[in-house]
């Protein structure tokens, strides 16, 4: 029997609409279709202040930003919540600056002294493309028993002032003491000149560090003036501002630099080591540079010896003891802050490379580089990286290569990463997000910082010219470490 009668084109048209139904939304409770979800899961890519830190004034801000554009109606106090121990759920008021995709959150009071606070970002804070977080977005930072009253400071610049011969498509970046409040750091407050017209850009401002994006390369050969002014405020509440205008000025070259921008590491650039819980050492290795770590207690340090680092050991306490000799640790409050800053910028950092769009090259010989020549350039895996025998990348002084790796790195026995055409260890990145993190073998070389999303673990007589920032472990067996080629 035919089942295709006169009301086929009735029952397909029920049809389409059943299924154009289900496959486009859902209704609400008033009957109204909701449509599914499109986009990528946002995630929480950084936070102020960080998980685990400890002597946060209690005149703090908090801030989390995320990965992607988000509903900011969607992120207020019943999706972003603040509890310190033992007491309520605090008060305040929060905002959401689409600029940088960052969320913060005014106490109506200061924090409790010494006291832990749990923040949670819940999964009703969605994207501009309604996806939520995958799970609650939670972490715990302890006060100390006093506001912040001190301003900022800028603690670096690039270029540095006075600087000469800058690449023409170069940013323009002011590293601070502490974090800032992001909506103060803008267009107004962040300009550029030569000296009569005022160039166009795009400011943005990432952890404790601000960039200038010009919108087209500079002008050859001409002098131009940075300036950060007083609009500038910290993280505080009441906020406290840069006590005077920031004036600096370089001079640019004639050049145009290969590859993406390079990634600014901050304060954290003034160390050659730094790990969030722990640096292990079989001696007897040769460190030229400062090492830290925080928020671990600086007693993980203790495998690390004064005989074998030229430079110091910050740690996030005193409970540095080495081999007897503490020479060569700074574990004062002051040094505290410093290396809680520098593990700041580094997380920054690593944020800042992870971020990059528009790889010039994506899933590269499927992950394994060995014995290949790499030009300057952004270069993308959605897999672990190998490198075994000889790796050259070859480029200019100014170039810059940032290696996004979704996987974990290998460095096998014996291989090495070398440099030509002038290519330079600081212009060099390792983003590394594996759940292991890199691993570097027996007697092998590499150039560039390594910015680990877990672990480094660098194998008996290999050597790093560069850096090795990680947010769990650093393990070294007898290695030479610097910041610079040896």
């Amino acid at each position: 029997m035919n089942i295709f009668n006169k009301n086929s084109n009735k029952v397909l048209w029920l049809t389409a609409i059943l299924i154009v139904t289900l496959f486009t939304g859902c209704s609400d409770d008033n009957g109204t279709v909701n449509p599914p979800a499109v986009g990528t899961t946002p995630t929480v890519i950084s936070v102020i202040p960080e998980d685990a830190a400890t002597a946060v004034p209690i005149n703090n801000n908090i801030s989390v930003t995320f990965s992607e554009a988000m509903d900011a109606a969607t992120i207020n106090t019943l999706s972003f919540t603040v509890m310190g121990a033992g007491e309520p759920a605090l008060t305040g008021t929060v905002s959401f600056n689409d600029a940088n995709n960052t969320a913060v959150f005014m106490p109506g009071r200061d924090f409790t002294a010494n006291t832990a606070y749990t923040i949670t970002i819940t999964t009703a804070a969605k994207s501009v493309s309604g996806k939520a977080l995958a799970t609650n977005y939670v972490w715990i930072f302890t006060t100390a028993a006093t506001a912040d009253t001190a301003a900022p400071t800028v603690m670096s610049t690039y270029p540095a002032d006075t600087v000469t011969g800058l690449a023409l498509n170069r940013n323009i970046t002011a590293n601070f003491s502490e974090a800032l409040n992001p909506a103060t750091v803008n267009a107004a407050s962040f300009t550029l000149s030569d000296g009569i017209t005022p160039v166009s850009g795009v400011v943005s401002y990432v952890g404790a560090i601000a960039t200038f994006n010009p919108t087209v390369n500079l002008a050859a050969s001409t002098l131009y003036t940075a300036t950060l002014t007083t609009a500038i405020t910290d993280f505080a509440n009441p906020a406290n501002a840069l006590e005077a205008n920031i004036v600096w000025s370089f001079t640019t070259g004639t050049t145009v630099a290969s590859g993406p921008h390079a990634v600014n590491l901050g304060t954290a650039g003034d160390f050659v080591i730094l790990s969030k819980t722990g640096i292990t050492n079989i001696p007897t290795s040769d460190i030229t540079g400062n090492i830290g770590t925080s928020p671990i207690t600086a007693a993980a340090l203790d495998n690390v010896s004064c005989a074998e680092i030229t430079g110091t050991i910050y740690g996030a306490d005193a409970a540095y003891t080495g081999s007897g000799n503490v020479s060569c640790f700074a574990g004062e409050a002051a040094d505290i802050t410093l290396v809680a800053n520098a593990v700041l910028d580094m997380e920054a950092a690593y944020t800042d490379a992870a971020g990059r769009t528009l790889p010039d090259f994506t899933e590269l010989y499927a992950g394994d580089i060995s014995g290949r020549t790499l030009a300057p350039g952004l270069y993308k895996w959605s897999t672990g990286v190998l490198l075994d025998g000889v790796v050259t990348l070859s480029g200019g002084p100014d170039d810059v290569w940032i290696f996004q790796v979704s996987g974990n790195v290998t460095l096998a026995n014996d291989a090495s990463v070398n440099l030509t055409g002038g290519a330079k260890s600081e212009n060099i990145f390792w983003q590394v997000g594996g759940g292991t993190g890199v691993i570097l073998g027996t007697n092998a070389h590499i150039h560039g910082s390594i910015l680990a999303e877990k672990a480094v673990t660098v194998n008996t007589g290999t050597s790093v010219s560069g850096r090795i920032f990680a947010k769990t472990a650093v393990t070294l067996d007898k290695n030479v470490i610097s910041a610079t080629a040896p």
